[in-house]
Formats: C-alpha cells, structure tokens, sequence
C-alpha cells in the first residue's frame, strides 16, 4: 500500500495519450526539428502525442508564465492524458511554480510529469505538495536514446509498477549536436566511470526518492515549493536524497548544499546520492570538495558519480519510491518499487 502522503500514477500504456509542453524553454530552428523526431518517435511506439500551444524557442521561455502555468495544468488535469513530457529544461520554470493552479491538480488523478533540469523545479513541488511520484528522467530530447546495458528506459518505470533494477553502466557519453543529426538515437561514448562511495566502504540503505539538480531546486528549499523536511515527516520513513549539478562551480553549489541542509531536506535521510557532473571546479573548491563541505559533516553515506544528471547516459529516478541502494565490491545498484 502507498504511503499516505503518495499517490502513483496509473501506468504508461501504448494508445495513451502524452502530452508536449515546455514549461520552461521551447524549441526553433534544429532543436524543433529534433522534438518534431521525438514526437514522431513516440507516435510510432503507439503512443498518442498532443503538442501544447507553449513551445516557442525565440526567448528565454516559451511563452508567459501564467500561459505556460495554465498548460501545464490543464494537460496534468485532463483525464485523457497520461504523461506529460517537456522538450528540455530551460532556466526560469520557477517563475510558474505559484501560478499552477495547485487546488484543480489536488482533485485530479496523479498524472506522469517527466524530465530533468529545470524540470526540477516543478517535479519537486508536485511530489511534495500533491503527493504524486514524478519521473526524474530524459527529456523528449533525449528519449529516443539507445539505453545501455544495467539502465531502463523512463517508459519502462512510467509503463510498470517494478521493482525496477537499475545497475552502474559505467559509461560517460554525450549528445549528438541537433545541426548534426537531428535524428540521433546513440550517445556518443565519452569515457568510463562508476559509482564511488566517499571515503570507501560499502553502502546498503532504503529510502524514499526525493531531489533534483541543485541549482534549480535549491531556490525552492525554504519556500512551500520545496518543504521536502515538511513531506518526509508527514511520510515518517527514511529518504535518499539525490542531487546533481548542471553548470555552477564548486563554490556556488557548495553554497547551494548547505542552503538544503538548513533546510532540513537531510533530516531524515538514510544516504545522499550525487549525479555525475561537468560543471567546473571553483579554483579553490573542486566540485568533490564542495560536497564535503556541505553534506560530509551530516554523517551520511554519499554516493558519488551515478548517471542521473547533465552527464548521460540516464538513470530514471521516480521521487516518491520506495529505492535500494546497494554499493559493496562489484554491486552497485538501485531497486525501485512504485508503492
């Protein structure tokens, strides 16, 4: 049975409807003609696509707040559709986070909300506010990815009640430019790496999912967007906390780790997760370094380097289940149950 204060949504089928919109930033010129693939992609899956009026890619958002808050709800609201995926992140979906119309989405069936980056910022209050389990997963931009060995693709998780393994693929990869091929559909291979234990040892905790990229959902922390202290009280279990940077350096997000820890968005976890990142080192505070600072006095474990961040390939996380994670000689692995 859920936990009171969650709510999952009924599974992805195909013959269901998705919807398209871009609570943040939209897409023109190259980036169009990728999402007009990815579209095309899940059409061609079964799934019905119904693209939202707020997708322009002139400016900084693809359209007003308040017209990109009213889409947003009304497609989380509307009974015929299942899933909502945004084309990408962006920079400033906060700036709807008040205008959803939160007391239509709290008389509504959950309904599946999916992506990543400033996506963020609005999949954290939905979980944390209404109780519905969010995907931390692909954008539409990157859904139509090849996934690698040991990871799910975002449907799999959206489509299934689990459990739901997911192993280190120990693959760092890149996108493929929209100029370039607008129809990608593999990562370019960048590199190896794997999960990291800070300071050694083994790790084998269970917890509720919760978190995002720092820089988008720190500014939440505090505010009653972002009560993740409020949420796991009033679910009196543990969390796994995960979080991951995009683009700050090491100082910024040091900064913004302890504004979660004042926060108490750690006061009840059983262990921090910590996404891969390309974001630059401060020249006297490496991104590793600005970890430690924040979160190694919590006395916690921290899992470093795992694919759920701006580094791909992905590794869909669902804020609100319940996860195993286990980390011990050559296992390194996370375990999803949606209840």
């Amino acid at each position: 049975m859920s936990s009171p204060a969650l709510r999952f949504p009924r599974p992805l089928r195909p013959g269901d409807r998705i919807g398209v919109t871009s609570p943040s930033a939209g897409a023109s010129g190259d980036a169009a003609a990728r999402i007009d693939f990815c579209v095309g992609w899940l059409r061609s899956r079964g799934y019905e696509v119904e693209v939202g009026e707020c997708m322009d890619g002139t400016g900084l958002t693809s359209a007003p707040a308040e017209e990109r808050a009213a889409e947003l709800t009304r497609m989380l609201a509307d009974p015929a559709i299942t899933c909502v995926v945004p084309p990408w992140g962006g920079e400033t979906a906060i700036d709807l986070v008040d205008l959803v119309d939160w007391d239509a989405l709290a008389g509504a069936e959950p309904t599946w909300l999916v992506g990543y980056s400033d996506l963020s910022t609005i999949l954290l209050p939905v979980t944390t506010r209404l109780g519905w389990a969010t995907l931390h997963g692909d954008n539409l931009a990157d859904t139509p990815y090849a996934v690698p060995d040991g990871l799910l693709h975002w449907l799999d998780l959206a489509g299934g009640e689990g459990p739901f393994v997911q192993r280190d693929s120990r693959l760092v990869a890149d996108w493929v430019r929209f100029e370039t091929d607008a129809r990608a559909g593999e990562w370019t291979h960048a590199g190896e790496g794997s999960w990291e234990v800070l300071g050694g040892g083994s790790v084998d905790v269970s917890g509720r999912l919760i978190g995002g990229c720092v820089e988008t959902i720190a500014p939440l922390a505090g505010t009653a967007y972002g009560d993740v202290r409020g949420w796991a009280a009033q679910l009196d279990e543990p969390t796994i906390i995960y979080v991951e940077a995009c683009e700050e350096h090491g100082v910024n997000i040091c900064r913004y780790l302890h504004g979660l820890r004042l926060a108490g968005w750690f006061d009840r976890a059983a262990a921090v997760l910590v996404g891969r990142t390309n974001a630059p080192d401060h020249p006297q505070l490496t991104q590793r370094e600005a970890v430690v600072d924040a979160l190694g006095r919590l006395d916690l474990p921290i899992v470093l380097d795992l694919e759920i961040g701006h580094v791909p390939p992905h590794l869909p996380l669902v804020n609100g289940a319940l996860a195993r994670v286990v980390v011990d000689g050559d296992t390194h692995e996370i375990t999803q149950q949606l209840r």
